[in-house]
Formats: structure tokens, C-alpha cells, sequence
């Protein structure tokens, strides 16, 4: 994907570039993407739960679940709630380039992070100069806030590394990598020491059988779920022949490639969100047969509404899992091969 942004098809409307979807998996995707639109409040934002728990990063995901089916700002059956979404999260927009509540959400990194993917992937495809320039302020802003918030360690925290004591863990450096590769390509200057730090923060966490631990000050067990969107992070951040990949394509392999009983671990939608990306680009002699087994799952696991539940919030799950669902469809950069 080239720094124009949403290349990989000329606008809403044409067919899937990628292989045919069942109509099984099809008609859960228009049931999840359906529910999501209809569950977006008056002021464009989703929340989790009651208590209005992290709107930012929630508004995030499920805008880029609706980005996944080929929707724009101007076109397709999303495109109002896309607008809506982006109009919310500009608003968010702090000075000092945080898109997020510091205030109200004390993980606001994971925010901010989903944040710049979103609004970097929105970018590609905005025909209005106006609100192209005002993305384009955001997303720079937003890329000097990351590089201002990376700790000493060369990863991310739940929060800045001032506000943080230098805290710093897997997960949250994960969504940060991947946000500013977005940006990135979609022309936002991103200094490449950042990366450069953050792609040896994650070396530095791996274990000696290839998996990856909490964080480089907190080293325990391996992680599934850390593994696999450190890869994906890696494969985002360019390092496809890093002498540590190879390690770490076989811990995730060995441990959720075959989906099989239960795996023992917690996250399941964030691991495989991440892990799909990575096999995906692999080539289809690995996703295809992959594929067919995480749909299943993920389609036999619906509600009749068309949402899905799970850890968190049934928007986050959702999300994931529309997500997922659609990278065949490779209409985002940041998701393509």
C-alpha cells in the first residue's frame, strides 16, 4: 500500500478483490456491521458498557470495522457513521497531539493508538481538502505525541511515559507501532528512530522459545496473545527478516494456528485480530485452511442481533471480529498484503 492511502480498489461499490465469501460468512458480516451502525450514540462515538468506558478506542475499532467493507466518508451504506466517528474523534484531539481523555481514561494510549490507524486509513480516501488538512494536523500532532510518550525502554505504557513513571508493557506498544505505521503511510512523518526503538523494545521481551513476555521490565511466561500482535507489528514496522521472526512465527504456530480445545490463555479476540493479520500475509497456502477454521468459529459464535460478546465489551468483540472477517475483502493498506 503506497502513501495515497485506501489504493487497493477506485470506490465503494465493486466487489471484494480478494476470494469469494461464503453467503454464511457475508450475511454475519452485514449483521455485525448492521448492529454496530445502529448501536453508534447521537455525538458518534460507541462506548463500553454503561459507564461510558473508553469511548476513543472504542470509536476507533468499530469505525475501522466499517472502513473494512469498503465504506468511506462519502460513500457506501457507512459512510454517516464513518463521518460521525471522525468527527469524534477530531474533537478528541488534545493540543499537545493526545486523542484522548487523560482526564477520564487511564489507558488512554490503546485510544489514542486505534485512533491514528483509524484517522491515517480515513485519510487515504478523503475528498474534502478541508477536512484533509485537519486530518493531516491531528495525525502529526498525534505522531509527536506517541514519539514524546515512548519510555527510555523503547516501548509504550498505558499511558504517557511521564504521566507513567516509564512504565511500559507489550500490548499498548503493539497498537502504537501499528498506528504510526498508518500514519506513515498515508505521507504523516514518523521519524524512523521511534520504530527503530520500538521494533528492539520487542526483541528484547522474547523469551528463548520465541515467545514474548509482559514487558522488558516484567519478564515472565510468553504471551500468546503479545506474540502474535508483535509480529503483526513487526510485519507493519517492515522487519520481515529479522533473525527473531522466525522464533516467533513458530511459538504463535505451535500455540494458535490450529485453534484446537482450549488454549489456555485470555484475550482471544485481540490475540487472533492480531494473529489473522500475520498469517493472512503469509499467502493463502497457510490463511486459507486457517481461515476456514477461525470463521467458523467466529460465524457459529453470533447472536442473533448481530453482535458478539466476550472479554471487554460486545463493540470491542464485534469489531475484532468484523475485522477479521474482512481482511479478504484488503480494502484498508494497513491490513493488506
Amino acid at each position: 500500500a503506497g502513501a495515497a492511502g485506501l489504493s487497493s480498489h477506485d470506490g465503494w461499490g465493486q466487489s471484494a478483490p480478494a476470494n469469494a465469501e461464503s453467503k454464511r460468512q457475508r450475511d454475519a458480516v452485514e449483521r455485525g456491521l448492521s448492529w454496530v451502525a445502529r448501536t453508534q450514540s447521537k455525538l458518534g462515538h460507541w462506548v463500553a458498557g454503561n459507564a461510558s468506558n473508553y469511548p476513543v478506542a472504542m470509536t476507533a475499532l468499530a469505525g475501522t470495522a466499517l472502513l473494512c467493507s469498503g465504506s468511506t466518508t462519502t460513500q457506501g451504506p457507512y459512510a454517516k457513521n464513518i463521518r460521525r466517528a471522525v468527527d469524534f474523534l477530531v474533537s478528541q484531539a488534545r493540543e499537545n497531539g493526545l486523542i484522548g481523555d487523560p482526564v477520564r481514561d487511564n489507558r488512554y494510549t490503546y485510544g489514542h493508538g486505534f485512533s491514528m490507524l483509524f484517522l491515517s486509513q480515513v485519510l487515504g480516501e478523503e475528498e474534502d481538502s478541508d477536512r484533509r488538512t485537519e486530518l493531516v494536523q491531528v495525525l502529526k500532532q498525534a505522531a509527536v505525541f506517541s514519539g514524546r510518550a515512548q519510555t527510555r525502554s523503547g516501548g509504550w505504557g498505558y499511558v504517557s511515559a511521564k504521566d507513567g513513571n516509564n512504565f511500559d508493557e507489550g500490548s499498548t506498544t503493539i497498537t502504537q507501532v501499528q498506528g504510526l505505521r498508518g500514519c506513515r503511510n498515508a505521507g504523516i512523518p514518523v521519524p524512523a528512530e521511534i520504530i527503530t526503538k520500538a521494533k528492539e523494545y520487542i526483541y528484547s521481551c522474547k523469551n528463548k522459545d520465541g515467545g514474548i513476555s509482559y514487558s522488558y521490565n516484567n519478564r515472565g511466561s510468553s504471551r500468546p496473545a503479545i506474540t502474535a500482535a508483535a509480529l503483526a507489528a513487526l510485519f507493519n514496522a517492515g522487519a520481515y527478516d529479522s533473525k527473531h521472526v522466525p522464533e516467533m512465527m513458530e511459538y504463535c504456530r505451535d500455540k494458535l494456528y490450529r485453534l484446537s480445545g482450549n488454549q489456555g490463555f485470555g484475550h482471544w479476540h485481540y490475540t487472533y485480530l492480531y494473529y489473522s493479520q500475520v498469517v493472512y500475509r503469509q499467502g493463502n497456502e497457510l490463511w486459507e485452511p486457517f481461515r476456514d477454521r477461525l470463521y467458523d468459529r467466529i460465524v457459529s459464535e453470533q447472536r442473533p442481533d448481530g453482535y458478539w460478546e466476550g472479554q471487554i465489551h460486545p463493540v470491542y468483540v464485534t469489531a475484532c471480529n468484523l475485522i477479521m472477517l474482512q481482511l479478504d475483502r484488503g480494502y484498508l493498506p494497513i491490513y493488506q498484503r
